[in-house]
Formats: structure tokens, C-alpha cells, sequence
């Protein structure tokens, strides 16, 4: 027995915290060889062992399996690089703990039926991804509209909120309704036409003010000011909304505007459209947009009274 060797295995077990049991079982498999034995075949360990084996402890609880634990004490590989890879996986770990804490949550505060709703959307990177590939692709697609579709986009973050969440799994179910799909088609192909219009009269220069944008600009004060969608006010701010609009067009404010400007508002009333953008807004923490049913319900009534 070499010199110093002269901790039994009960007092290794108790130098360290871990039961002789598991002390033993380390032993066994060379993670901690005894530096002796006695004449009775009885193993014996040095200082040296006992720093060895808090070594493995620590690994351990680190999460690293026997295998790395043996290459890292062998030297054929380092802790450092171990680290690394672990710190990779950890962040994934924790990535999905959180969103399963926002699962949980949302449904704990919001009362979500997950019969109702796909909670794997929420939980899945590769699923959220694909549904809102496919969703922007079906709007957008053959459309150069700079960045409306990145402005249309949910982002949701790594480590949502409940009300994210919950705002997230209502928005799953927009995504995939075909009948919405179809009229944020229809409006993204209006708001290109006249997008189209608009740089032919300004050069491609901006600004290319919206129709829907203005009409709710103008709404707004009208409603404020309670003025009556049928009457001869209302008539007079329809009649410059109509000027307005179609100047940007480089067309006569004629029937055909108002035609054009009646689609546009019809498209952009749909509820629907109103609800995404309020789900958006939670979803990718951005401030609440004011409410845009009730100035375009106004402009509808007035456009359609005059």
C-alpha cells in the first residue's frame, strides 16, 4: 500500500457527501481507483482521492454523464470544451422550459381549451415557423410590398408571458383560416395596386400616403365631433377623402375612386384583420394600436351616404 493511502471507503464516503455505495460504484468503474489495499484486500485511498471524486460530484451535477466524466479525468478531453457543448444545450433546455411555462401558464390564467387550440405550435420552433412561412407566403406571394410582409410577421420571444401565450394560440387559429388568408390577400393585392398607381404619379418617391390610413385619419375627428355619417359634413370630409386619394392615384376623383376606396375599406373591416393586428401587437410586445374598427365603420357609412 503506498504511502498516505490510508482513507477506508466509509471515510471517503463521508469526506465527500456521497454514500459508500455510490463511492464504491465510482471506484469500480476507475473514476476514483483506490492507491491501495490493505493485507485484508480492503481499499484504501490518498488525499488525492478525495479532491478526484468532489470532482465527479460536481460534473455530476452538472449534468455531464459518467462517459464525459471519464474522458475529462482521463484527459482526453477538457472541461472547457465539455462546457461549451453543455452551455449550448442548457440554453435549449431552458428555451424549452419557458415556453412550456407560457403553455401552462396561458392556460392556467386564460382558460384555453387545448382541444380548441394547437399548443404544439407553441412549444415547436420548426411548427411556428412553418405555419407563419406558409401564412405570409399564401398573402404576399408575387407581391413586392417592401416591408409590409416583416411588418405583418409575429415574433414570438424566447421566453414569453402568459399574455403572449395566450395571444400566440389565437393567432394559430387566424394563420390557418382560409377565409381570412383570403382577405388579407385581397388586401395586400389592393394596397399593391395602389401602391403601383402611386409610384407611377410620385417616381417611386415616398411618402405614399394609404387610403385606409387616411380615412381613419379623418374619422377620427369626425367621431370625436359626433358627426353624423349621413350628413352634409360628413358628405364634405368624404368628398376631400375622395380628392385626396385619388391624387395620390394621378386619377379624377370619380365614381371609379370611390369604387376603388369602397373595396379597400370593405377589405380592411373585415374584424378579423382588427383582431391580428391586436394579436400581433402582444405577441411581438408592441404598444396597442388604437382600435381602427369603429373610423373605418364611419368612413363606410359616410362613403356610402354620400
Amino acid at each position: 500500500m503506498t504511502s498516505g493511502a490510508h482513507l477506508a471507503i466509509g471515510d471517503l464516503a463521508r469526506l465527500t457527501g456521497l454514500s459508500v455505495k455510490t463511492v464504491r460504484f465510482y471506484s469500480d468503474l476507475g473514476l476514483v481507483p483506490p492507491a491501495g489495499r490493505t493485507a485484508a484486500g480492503q481499499r484504501r485511498y490518498d488525499a488525492a482521492a478525495v479532491t478526484r471524486l468532489r470532482l465527479v460530484r460536481t460534473l455530476r451535477a452538472l449534468g455531464l454523464d459518467l462517459a464525459t466524466v471519464a474522458r475529462i479525468l482521463g484527459g482526453q478531453t477538457s472541461l472547457a470544451d465539455v462546457a461549451a457543448v453543455r452551455v449550448a444545450a442548457v440554453t435549449e433546455q431552458l428555451h424549452a422550459l419557458r415556453r412550456q411555462r407560457a403553455v401552462l401558464a396561458a392556460v392556467a390564467e386564460h382558460g384555453i381549451d387545448p382541444k380548441e387550440t394547437d399548443l404544439m405550435s407553441l412549444l415547436s420552433d420548426d411548427d411556428r415557423v412553418a405555419l407563419i412561412d406558409d401564412f405570409l407566403g399564401t398573402v404576399f406571394a408575387g407581391l413586392d410590398l417592401d416591408g409590409v410582409p416583416r411588418s405583418l410577421t409575429p415574433e414570438l420571444p424566447d421566453d414569453p408571458d402568459a399574455a403572449q401565450a395566450a395571444a400566440w394560440l389565437e393567432l394559430t387559429a387566424l394563420l390557418a383560416d382560409d377565409g381570412f388568408r383570403a382577405v388579407l390577400r385581397r388586401t395586400a393585392e389592393q394596397f399593391h395596386a395602389d401602391r403601383v398607381a402611386q409610384d407611377a404619379v410620385a417616381g417611386g418617391r415616398l411618402p405614399r400616403p394609404d387610403a385606409v390610413a387616411l380615412a381613419i385619419e379623418q374619422a377620427r375627428p369626425a367621431l370625436a365631433a359626433r358627426v353624423d355619417p349621413g350628413s352634409p359634413a360628413a358628405a364634405s370630409l368624404v368628398a376631400a377623402l375622395t380628392e385626396r386619394y385619388a391624387a395620390t392615384l394621378g386619377r379624377p376623383a370619380g365614381l371609379d375612386v370611390r369604387t376603388r376606396l369602397a373595396a379597400r375599406l370593405e377589405t380592411a373591416a373585415d374584424p378579423r384583420r382588427q383582431r391580428y393586428l391586436e394579436l400581433l401587437s402582444v405577441v411581438n410586445g408592441w404598444p396597442a394600436l388604437p382600435a381602427q374598427t369603429e373610423p373605418i365603420a364611419w368612413s363606410r357609412a359616410a362613403l356610402s351616404a354620400s
